[in-house]
């Protein structure tokens, strides 16, 4: 019997390893299906390789070393999958291997840092600045103090560490670019990088004010976990042991505003948008894509869906949808044509059945994506005098949730939210809205028309 040969650049597959010109934290399923795609397909890929580093736990890289950064691609799409090598990943690194990173961070030849860490990644306190008196931060810190070569644990220490060492070796200007799913992205990821250096060594402000930019940035592509039935299939199809293929959809969307001191890859030329204003497309992702996913999260698990694709096709969760959608459109300043070719796409994303995007797996973090996603709406129809009950209908579901109602519970704040909720559901209500902006907590409007949706979902619990 023949053996089934390991997905590597020594058997022939993928392309040769371009040299590392990026660094990038939090090697996950998404990156590999965004970032590390748009790398590898834009024009000049052979010039810009990535050295993708893990989160915390060292499994992926343990999983993508034998392979040399190799993975293969699996495009669902409603007629079926399409395979592909993605080979712009040129070394992997666990978390823990500091000293490597600090290495490129010293390099001239290394353009730009990237980041995937999901927003609570960035440990930011209620203000929006560092949360300094957290443990693993004020650890941080601490080292950083004693030694700037000190291992460190959080993404903010990370960056603060490598800058520290690009300065020291006098390795010029870059960029540093969050690709994560948290509004004006950009400008959060500096404020938690000034902060900690700030408390680390005031003398880095100024360089970093001179050398390094943190351009803003909307990614999009529903990316589901990997199965043993996607390594099965991707075996069958292309012959080749792979131990993490990337499941994903055909669509894709990147939008990048702001500057790339050193360079970085013709990522327009595989499809990224390169604007002037990064908002009214993060606004109409944040709301539309992400809040909808938040609404099936949800009030979807409380009717007994599993997936994005069961809960869009029962006809009362894609009217809730598209009420959201309603009111979420008067907010966002694109043309409506845009707007409604938009909404189309995404409806038909969620009803691709070869996409089995995990409505559990959306419902986390809850505490740190309604702001964002729903509360600028809802905030902004009340202040025009209408009832919103999409956005409340969204709320309301997430009330339940936290009450023990669809879905687990796992959230970064978990304790804390789940004490808000404790009492009578009027009570409830009232201490989620006090939570989410305390503004609305004194709407009587808003109030109660998160009360009714809240019990007209407990009426109709699957």
């Amino acid at each position: 019997m023949t053996a089934i040969p390991t997905l590597s650049r020594g058997a022939g597959h993928g392309r040769p390893a371009a040299p590392v010109r990026i660094v990038h934290l939090g090697l996950g399923n998404f990156f590999r299906a965004h970032q590390a795609w748009y790398t590898g397909h834009a024009v000049d890929a052979a010039e810009w390789g990535i050295a993708a580093f893990t989160g915390r736990s060292s499994a992926m890289a343990d999983a993508l070393r034998p392979q040399d950064g190799l993975y293969t691609l699996v495009t669902r799409g409603a007629a079926g999958d399409a395979f592909e090598v993605v080979s712009s990943i040129s070394a992997v690194h666990a978390a823990d291997e500091h000293a490597a990173f600090l290495d490129y961070l010293r390099s001239p030849a290394l353009a730009v840092v990237t980041l995937t860490v999901t927003e609570a990644g960035y440990l930011r306190g209620p203000g929006g600045g560092l949360a300094l008196d957290r443990p693993d931060v004020a650890g941080d810190v601490a080292a950083l103090r004693a030694d700037a070569v000190a291992p460190v644990t959080t993404a903010p220490g990370r960056i603060v560490a490598g800058l520290l060492a690009r300065r020291g070796a006098g390795a010029g200007a870059l960029a540093v670019l969050s690709c994560d799913n948290l509004s004006h992205n950009g400008e959060a990821l500096q404020r938690v990088v000034s902060d900690l250096a700030a408390a680390v060594d005031p003398t880095l402000l100024p360089w970093l004010e001179e050398n390094v930019t943190f351009p803003t940035t909307m990614v999009d592509r529903i990316t589901p976990a990997t199965t043993d039935d996607l390594r099965a299939a991707v075996r069958a199809a292309t012959g080749a042991e792979d131990a993490s293929p990337v499941p994903t959809e055909p669509f894709s969307e990147w939008v990048i505003q702001g500057r790339f001191p050193a360079g970085r890859p013709a990522w327009e030329t595989a499809g990224a948008r390169i604007v002037d204003d990064v908002a009214p497309f993060e606004r109409r992702k944040l709301a539309l894509l992400n809040g909808s996913h938040s609404l099936l999260a949800y009030a979807g698990t409380i009717l007994g869906h599993e997936t994005v694709a069961d809960a869009i096709a029962d006809a009362r969760c894609l009217a809730w949808v598209e009420q959201w959608w309603d009111e979420a459109c008067l907010h966002i300043p694109l043309p409506s044509g845009e707007l409604v070719r938009y909404r189309g796409a995404l409806l038909e994303r969620y009803r691709n059945p070869n996409i089995r995007h995990a409505l559990a797996q959306i419902a986390a973090d809850g505490s740190l994506k309604l702001p964002v996603r729903i509360v600028p709406t809802l905030r902004a129809e009340a202040a025009a005098g209408r009832p919103a009950p999409g956005a409340a209908r969204v709320l309301a579901a997430w009330v339940l949730h936290l009450r023990g109602h669809g879905a687990p519970v796992t959230d970064v704040r978990a304790v804390e939210v789940r004490a808000l909720v404790g009492g009578t559901l009027e009570d409830a209500v009232s201490g989620v809205l006090a939570f989410l902006d305390p503004g609305l907590a004194t709407d009587g409007r808003v109030h109660d028309a998160v009360l009714a949706r809240a019990r007209d979902l407990t009426d109709l619990e699957g």
